[in-house]
């Protein structure tokens, strides 16, 4: 004879299950406080001071006399060259670093990943230029180049050729910063490229190559949508920091000669504690920011798709 179940009774573990989700509830979200608070602090709470600010005529020598002038310091960015040629320069070398960094690190993933006698310590040591600390490899480099001493006038002596002193060269200098961030960067996109081919089940190659698919498909149909995934966290983690890079152009260059290698890392600050317009920095942070939540929003939709 079958069973019923009566209102009160339904009512009732309806209510105990209502009473163990607030409590799972509750809990989770207690766990999660500490995390949010924090976030809020170093993240939040800037973010929207510095939007505030951007709104202020304000000084750094003098932050309590600030004069509410709206837009007016966006519309002073429009006219201003020198924001319009670090803007180009961050463009420039954020599309062309991260290019050459996934095209270089995806290639030696694909030598990473072979398994031949001695690879591991070749992976130790291709990792070594990601370790170094920014200013060693800047000092490493700024060495290299030097007029007198640097091993590339060296050679270019050597050969007869003329020598300079490559980052104090408005031709040159832009080139070596893209050099620098390729040389420190390729490593980690190699490994966590080369992490990811690891885990393409062998199952998928060994059908495709029954079914007559060559090195070059295979690598195309199979290797390159498997790693799609990691690939676009990598591109736009980089296009972020690559676009926000403040140390490395300025320990090399200061943003020279004459402005060729400025960035709006290194413009935001110059703006704010050399020229102490702290009110048009915050401004051009904020354009900074806009950029890359555009970028990163539009490039993981196109991904998705």
């Amino acid at each position: 004879m079958a069973t019923t179940t009566t209102g009160r009774e339904r009512f009732g573990r309806y209510a105990e299950e209502f009473r163990w989700f607030l409590r799972e509830t509750w809990l989770g979200y207690a766990l999660v406080l500490p995390t949010t608070v924090l976030l809020g602090v170093i993240v939040v709470y800037p973010t929207v001071s510095g939007v505030w600010i951007s709104l202020f005529e304000q000084s750094l020598i003098n932050p309590g006399d600030a004069e509410f002038v709206g837009l007016g310091n966006y519309a002073r960015m429009v006219a201003d060259p020198t924001f319009w040629l670090a803007f180009k320069n961050s463009v420039l070398l954020t599309a062309v670093a991260v290019s050459l960094e996934y095209l270089l690190g995806l290639g030696l993933a694909l030598a990473l990943k072979e398994k031949v006698p001695g690879i591991g310590l070749f992976r130790s040591v291709s990792m070594v230029t990601w370790v170094l600390p920014i200013i060693v490899m800047v000092i490493i480099f700024r060495w290299l180049v030097q007029p007198d001493f640097g091993f590339v006038n060296i050679v270019l002596d050597w050969l007869g050729l003329p020598t300079t002193y490559w980052f104090g060269n408005e031709t040159w200098a832009f080139p070596l910063v893209v050099a620098m961030h390729v040389w420190r960067n390729v490593p980690f996109f190699a490994i966590a490229l080369m992490a990811s081919m690891q885990s393409v089940p062998e199952s998928l190659y060994e059908a495709a190559q029954l079914d007559g698919a060559g090195p070059l498909q295979r690598f195309r149909y199979i290797t390159l949508p498997q790693i799609s995934y990691v690939s676009m966290i990598m591109i736009v983690l980089h296009v972020i920091f690559t676009f926000n890079n403040f140390d490395i152009v300025y320990l090399s260059t200061g943003g020279g000669p004459v402005n060729s290698t400025e960035v709006l890392a290194t413009y935001v600050y110059k703006q704010a504690f050399t020229s102490y317009a702290l009110g048009y920095a915050a401004s051009v942070g904020v354009v900074m920011l806009i950029l890359l939540l555009t970028f990163t929003a539009v490039y993981v939709k196109l991904e998705e798709t």
